[in-house]
């Protein structure tokens, strides 16, 4: 039972600092929007574009190798090192 408990505590803090993150990461967008725009009005060469591709095959590649190297324990979610699973 007191599993349960910590799951779910664990969960609900997970949770919130995800949308704490979404939320900051949202204002932070809306705060860059002007500089943004005139960065992408005064790029001539496309030095951006082509750094904003090579930045986002960069992040899919990287996402691909985190999924391959993810491991599933056999007690799932009510393990309580799963948390640390990064470290192996």
């Amino acid at each position: 039972m007191q599993t349960l408990a910590v799951d779910i505590a664990t969960t609900f803090v997970d949770d919130a600092a995800a949308l704490a993150t979404g939320l900051g990461r949202a204002l932070l967008r809306f705060a860059m929007a002007p500089i943004n725009r005139i960065a992408t009005a005064c790029d001539v060469a496309g030095v951006l574009a082509e750094r904003r591709a090579t930045f986002r095959m960069w992040r899919a590649s990287r996402a691909h190798a985190r999924q391959e190297r993810r491991r599933f324990s056999l007690l799932g979610r009510l393990s309580p090192f799963r948390h640390l699973a990064h470290l192996t």
